[in-house]
């Protein structure tokens, strides 16, 4: 949908001290960033707010496939992916030293600073990026206020509240997180090398977790520009010594972990820093307030292990800008009833569950170790390796049956 002539007027400024538009965005993260991109191209007039000139080289989301492609591909944004990512089609699927399968289909490897930069360079008008630091936010019915640092105001019909894991401007509206999990998983991010740079026998290579006391979930591996990244998922205290040995010693202990692994990566060693994530499960309470709209992280955060926080965030994304935000601004008013149709949506309502759900999937399956998990995951992994030799014998013919079954 495009916006009417009559809110498509260039963002306005009186006295420079009051700056006037349809959509005021805090955050220029990948979420707000992508929202900006939407909705200026849609011909609103909207002001985007960060402090920071340069996305922080943070350890978040580095890998893009399955549904995050094709949501990317319906806002339009593919080949802008595709021109700053390393693109890859094959993984194989190890654990304990053997093959269980190999996945097939499009993925990117991807900085999360040069996603961000990626997602900022959508929109070409400069004058939308507001460099300032929003200190107080005041909403209502009609017309929602923010107050900058430097003194400048920014008066806009909706405030979209993309700031992650920040949440002191929530706070301030009332707004609380609720911890669903504390603590519930530890990510690692590195760069590996062969000592000659020579390339890996592989694409990209997922690598498994073998015995539950150890916590890990997997290990992926993917190309990126800056070389072989690694992904290191766990479910364990945070506190474990083994979590300092991960980063002091990241090669030999992730070969102790993962028994096998060497064999499919040779000779090699770690390059550049070793990152590490501890993250909480949470959910935003008091969210429905006029005027303003949570998306991403700022709402509900995610299990890294589970893949699910950039589909989540797409998700956000495509169906509050393309659809509610353009009919919220059809009528005066942005009270609670129309704020409670983008939080009742039903694609974005399953995607939250669906994040949760796979977040304790993944926990279990790894890490626990009851009788009916400990047959679970084996039964787990046994599936998937018979299914992988009946479509090496019969290619194609796995696809058939699933698709005769949906």
């Amino acid at each position: 949908m495009i916006a009417e002539e009559s809110t498509t007027r260039p963002i306005a400024s009186c006295e420079a001290e009051v700056i006037e538009a349809d959509v005021a965005i805090v955050g220029a993260g990948l979420a707000g960033s992508l929202a900006r991109a939407v909705l200026a191209r849609a011909g609103y007039r909207v002001v985007l707010i960060d402090k920071r000139a340069i996305p922080p080289d943070e350890f978040r989301v580095e890998k893009i496939a399955g549904r995050q492609i094709d949501i990317l591909r319906r806002l339009g944004f593919i080949d802008d992916v595709e021109a700053v990512a390393a693109p890859f089609d094959r993984v194989l699927n190890i654990r304990d030293g053997r093959l269980i399968d190999i996945g097939v289909g499009r993925s990117y490897g991807i900085s999360y600073a040069n996603l961000v930069n990626m997602a900022r360079d959508l929109t070409p008008d400069t004058s939308s990026f507001l460099l300032d630091q929003v200190t107080n936010v005041s909403c209502s019915e009609d017309r929602q206020q923010l107050t900058l640092a430097s003194g400048r105001r920014v008066v806009s019909r909706l405030v979209i509240l993309a700031t992650g894991m920040a949440a002191a401007l929530g706070y301030s509206l009332g707004m609380r997180r609720q911890m669903l999990a504390a603590r519930h998983s530890v990510s690692f991010g590195f760069t590996i090398a062969r000592p000659d740079n020579a390339p890996f026998d592989f694409d990209a290579l997922t690598c498994y977790g073998k015995r539950a006391a150890d916590g890990v979930d997997y290990l992926s591996l993917f190309p990126m520009s800056g070389g072989m990244r690694a992904n290191l998922f766990m479910f364990r205290d945070p506190t474990d010594p083994i979590m300092r040995e991960l980063r002091r010693d990241t090669r030999r202990t992730l070969l102790r972990l993962m028994p096998g692994l060497e064999t499919y990566l040779g000779d090699f060693q770690v390059v550049g820093p070793v990152q590490n994530w501890v993250m909480d499960l949470t959910v935003t309470e008091g969210h429905l307030q006029p005027g303003v709209v949570l998306i991403g992280d700022a709402y509900q955060t995610n299990c890294p292990a589970a893949g699910t926080g950039v589909s989540r965030l797409l998700v956000d994304v495509e169906r509050l800008c393309t659809l509610h935000v353009p009919r919220w601004l059809e009528t005066d008013g942005m009270g609670t009833e129309k704020i409670a149709q983008f939080y009742s949506d039903r694609d974005k309502l399953a995607a939250d569950q669906l994040s949760l759900q796979l977040a304790r999937y993944r926990q279990d399956l790894t890490s626990n170790t009851d009788a009916r998990w400990t047959m679970q995951r084996k039964l787990h992994f046994l599936r998937r390796a018979i299914t992988h030799r009946v479509d090496r014998i019969h290619p194609g013919w796995v696809m058939r049956v699933r698709s005769a079954l949906r």
